[in-house]
């Protein structure tokens, strides 16, 4: 950037124009009180129960080999999702966690001058990788905290280059049939990207629920986004992986860094998403627990909305008693996430814990809601 002739020359280097008018992402906490007490963190949608033991048995035979570099198109992982899922793995790109490979897609088909639009409570990210490169986030309504294809067409303005739909979605916990996002893909100009975010689709057993892949195969325009942070327990290691067009495999290949997924977790991942009976675990007590965490918020009187995912929402009658029960949680060792960044500020999102986690939880909140008369 040169100063005009009217203005001083800047004193130090000056960022581009958007990059610090992005705000930054505050993560979920894993702190609580003076954590006497192993807190019960359920502030960031991780699996209580870990990862696979196969998982963690690759994780650590990959440290006999830290001298050398990990292999750069991260070929087994992507032989793995392949063979896992019946996608065609040379459709795949992968990278360190599903937030470098938006962050790619935003680099590469948005910039300045450029809207890109996601639904009202989508995940932050989308919103803050689109200011980083001085595009404009626009947000379409979410009617009873639902995406809503008719108001994301409705949004949709010769500036629009990307759409991000999150399905599950990310805090709302609410999904999208595959007929809906058909619809919506339909309604799009051809050069308009749609991105399908399905971090949370193996949790998902609904009649109607799709993934996202058979809108890939059907045009030239739809990247479908996944996760291993979620189901799969390696929020650590920083995995993800996207099935897309050729082309636009292409444009990211040409962005990510040469060695972007390091070798312990391209070896990680491998024997993780072999490893199906762990994944079926997983998502038969996430359901017990979701279930129960439900039904028992209900009856303390919070409004709950249907969620589908490893978390769900606690509605409070304000902000005010949303904010008062995060800090009553946190003094007694249990750690939700407040959400009013996304536009809910009457809420707590609480990530679906262990048995004893969730009791921890629910004593909690009877406490509070006692308390608060």
């Amino acid at each position: 950037m040169s100063a005009s002739p009217s203005e001083p020359a800047p004193t130090r280097p000056v960022p581009r124009p958007g990059v610090m008018d992005a705000p930054l992402y505050v993560p979920g906490t894993h702190k609580a009180g003076d954590d006497a007490v192993p807190p019960a963190i359920l502030s960031a949608n991780e699996n209580p129960i870990g990862c696979s033991p196969k998982a963690v048995e690759a994780y650590r035979a990959a440290a006999d080999q830290l001298n050398r570099y990990p292999e750069g198109g991260s070929v087994d992982l992507r032989a793995a999702i392949g063979e896992t899922t019946g996608l065609d793995p040379e459709r795949i790109v992968c990278g360190a966690g599903s937030d470098e490979l938006i962050t790619l897609l935003v680099r590469a088909y948005a910039g300045p001058g450029d809207e890109v639009l996601h639904s009202r409570h989508g995940f932050l990210m989308y919103a803050i990788s689109a200011q980083t490169v001085g595009a404009t986030p626009v947000a379409a309504p979410e009617p009873d905290l639902r995406t809503d294809a008719d108001q994301l067409l409705a949004h949709v303005t010769p500036k629009t280059k990307i759409v991000f739909v999150a399905n599950p979605n990310n805090p709302t916990g609410s999904w999208s049939p595959e007929s809906e996002l058909l619809r919506l893909r339909a309604g799009l100009p051809a050069h308009v990207l749609l991105v399908l975010d399905s971090a949370y689709a193996e949790y998902v057993r609904e009649p109607g629920y799709g993934d996202g892949r058979a809108l890939v195969d059907a045009g030239e325009n739809v990247v479908m986004l996944r996760t291993f942070s979620k189901i799969y327990g390696l929020a650590a290691l920083r995995l993800g992986w996207a099935y897309a067009p050729a082309s636009i495999l292409e444009a990211l290949n040409r962005l990510r860094s040469p060695f972007n997924v390091n070798a312990a977790a391209q070896a990680a991942g491998v024997a993780a998403v072999r490893d199906q009976d762990f994944v079926e675990r997983a998502v038969a007590d996430n359901a017990e627990q979701l279930r129960r965490m439900t039904q028992s918020l209900t009856q303390l009187g919070l409004e709950v909305p249907p969620s589908v995912c490893n978390f769900t929402l606690a509605g409070f009658k304000d902000a005010e008693t949303a904010q008062a029960a995060n800090r009553f949680l946190l003094a007694r060792g249990v750690i939700p996430r407040m959400v009013a960044a996304y536009g809910l500020p009457r809420y707590l999102r609480i990530s679906i814990g262990t048995k004893e986690e969730v009791t921890r939880c629910l004593d909690a909140l009877a406490d509070f809601l006692k308390r608060e008369g």
